[in-house]
């Protein structure tokens, strides 16, 4: 199976990629001061949808 990454920033959600892609992106976003996260392709379909995420309840 050919996992496949997708790099997140402040405003952006990439489309699936390698991970070797998926880093080579995140590198030249670092290059240009741009912070990057690497996700899986099913976590980062999981958090695009904000009913996915749920409030913590402190006590």
């Amino acid at each position: 199976m050919n996992q496949r990454y997708i790099v997140i920033t402040d405003d952006k959600f990439s489309e699936p990629m390698s991970k070797e892609e998926a880093i080579k992106l995140v590198k030249d976003y670092d290059s240009k001061g741009i912070v990057g996260y690497i996700v899986s392709e099913e976590e980062g379909n999981k958090i695009k949808e904000p009913s996915n995420f749920n409030e913590p309840k402190w006590k």
